[in-house]
């Protein structure tokens, strides 16, 4: 046999050695995708082994979603598991989804898990309303609490239902938000009551006060109620803070009294001083009449009469004769 014959008979043959190949490697999966009906060949199932991908599983998503009655293509699963979304649970989504008859489809569905959301939870909370707690329990408060106008403390906690708006779900905020916004309510409602016995006698007008705010904007949830679950009296502020401010102006009036108390002591040493003073002078002021006395005695004038002054003569001998 000839070179060349050889090659044109190997080629014929290497072709169904491998569609042989082919066909046994992928005829179980191809074979489960024929039972209902699927528009796959097993090319397509190759050429997915290929990219990187699992036909098994490729098969398995698209039999759940035709038998649910939507007819995703092979194409779109495809593009979704080559993007690194997570193709079991937007499979999961669409069909809870479709049961529920929410309008959303594979693709909504598939850009909501691409945007690192959780599409199952996102349309479970559609379809069942979750309940969110303010405070939560992770935050380390047991109530959120607040000052009414006339100083009085309440504490208070709040439920919060929600459900998923599918459509605000990429680039929306998360549950923090609305915990942190009811907070924020629940005070504000608090401390613009003109008294405490208003909260307790009417709690709903810190819900009215709250879904009033417009709490879901710019969120991906819906608020469909706020129920005050507890008010509760916790401080007197206004009387701690008088009792404080009280306290403050004691001292600040001790220390007065004791900055005038120090400048009576200081005067009075000074007093004490200026009589010494004084008192140290009339000594020395003494001591100059002995020492004249000495010199009158040694002058020889003391106990002799001086003779005296012209004038004074003339005025006694003046008076002695009127």
């Amino acid at each position: 046999m000839s070179p060349m014959l050889w090659i044109l008979l190997s080629v014929p043959l290497a072709l169904l050695l491998a569609l042989a190949l082919l066909f046994a490697m992928f005829f179980g999966v191809w074979l489960r995708a024929k039972a209902v009906a699927l528009p796959v060949s097993i090319f397509n199932l190759a050429f997915a082994r290929l990219r990187g991908l699992h036909p098994e599983y490729l098969v398995d998503c698209m039999i759940t979603l035709w038998n649910a009655g939507l007819r995703v293509p092979l194409a779109d699963l495809e593009a979704h598991a080559l993007c690194g979304g997570n193709l079991g649970a937007v499979t999961d989504a669409v069909v809870s989804a479709e049961k529920a008859d929410l309008g959303v489809g594979f693709r909504d569905l598939a850009a909501i898990d691409l945007a690192g959301r959780n599409v199952v939870d996102a349309v479970n909370t559609r379809v069942n309303p979750k309940v969110l707690v303010c405070p939560p329990a992770n935050s380390g408060l047991a109530v959120i609490s607040a000052v009414a106008k006339d100083g009085i403390q309440l504490g208070a906690k709040a439920r919060v239902t929600v459900r998923t708006n599918l459509a605000r779900l990429v680039g929306g905020a998360g549950e923090e938000t609305i915990v942190a916004r009811v907070g924020e309510g629940i005070v504000t409602a608090i401390g613009r009551a003109e008294s405490h016995r208003e909260i307790l006698e009417r709690p709903e007008l810190i819900s009215a006060h709250v879904l009033s705010r417009g709490l879901d904007s710019g969120t991906c949830f819906e608020v469909l109620s706020i129920d005050i679950a507890d008010v509760d009296v916790h401080d007197n502020v206004a009387a701690r803070l008088r009792l404080s401010q009280a306290e403050t102006d004691k001292r600040i009036a001790q220390a007065r009294a004791e900055i005038r108390r120090a400048a009576a002591l200081a005067s009075q040493q000074e007093m004490k001083a200026r009589t010494t003073e004084s008192e140290g002078r009339v000594a020395a002021a003494s001591s100059i009449v002995p020492r004249g006395v000495a010199a009158a005695f040694e002058e020889g004038n003391l106990g002799r009469r001086r003779p005296l002054p012209h004038s004074v003569n003339a005025r006694m001998r003046w008076r002695t004769a009127g």
